[in-house]
């Protein structure tokens, strides 16, 4: 396995957790901000959970159609890198987001067929970077972190993106390496993957993903 696999622990509520995605190698860590999800964060816990991340590892703030009004909320309380737009948010506003608030943005794909893959080349005209995560059910309130893959080989041999992507959806510390194997990914998202419980990290369980993708 590539030793250059930048990993992302996302979804982190406790400062034991922050350190130890840290610990283990972690160059993102994300924070979510949506109160439908188990992994919400008020304002406050963010802040404090963001200022134990050391310089050189991005703290990603996950956001679901945010408006200008909460992104601001959000930017004047916890110091960010990046914006992760996990909601509907069109490539203009993307564009809108990434020209107002001065930070790079993240945006979220969700794949489920052959079909998805044509947004990638919507997004890849605005975004910084792309996660291109699985399709959630439509019954579902969540638009990530819902432990759910796809079909990998929808990305196999994609190597023409122009822009950072990563690659999400029900990675486990079982299952990333043949993930990043299938689709030549060099960075991967991980929040479902790495937990005993809905909102609860597990320090050995993210340990043991970050390990993997080495």
């Amino acid at each position: 396995m590539a030793s250059d696999i930048r990993v992302k622990i996302c979804g982190l509520t406790a400062p034991e957790h922050v350190n130890a995605a840290v610990l283990a190698g972690a160059r993102y860590v994300g924070f979510v901000l949506f109160p439908k999800s188990p992994r919400h964060l008020e304002l406050s816990t963010a802040a404090e959970l963001a200022h134990l991340v050391p310089a050189g590892i991005a703290k990603v703030a996950l956001t679901v159609n945010a408006t200008d009004e909460e992104l601001d909320r959000i930017a004047a309380s916890v110091p960010l890198d990046m914006w992760q737009l996990h909601g509907t948010e069109t490539p203009q506003r993307v564009s809108e987001v990434r020209d107002s608030f001065g930070l790079p943005v993240m945006k979220a794909i969700g794949i489920a067929e052959a079909e998805d893959l044509a947004a990638i080349d919507r997004y890849s005209e605005v975004a910084d970077q792309l996660l291109i995560d699985a399709k959630p059910p439509r019954s579902s309130e969540l638009p990530g972190g819902n432990g759910l893959s796809f079909d990998w080989r929808l990305l196999a041999g994609r190597k023409y993106w122009q822009l950072p992507w990563m690659l999400a959806g029900g990675l486990t510390p079982d299952n990333v390496a043949e993930a990043i194997r299938m689709t030549g990914a060099q960075q991967v998202d991980v929040s479902s993957g790495v937990e005993r419980a809905p909102g609860v990290k597990d320090s050995g369980k993210i340990k043991d993903f970050i390990a993997a993708t080495r």
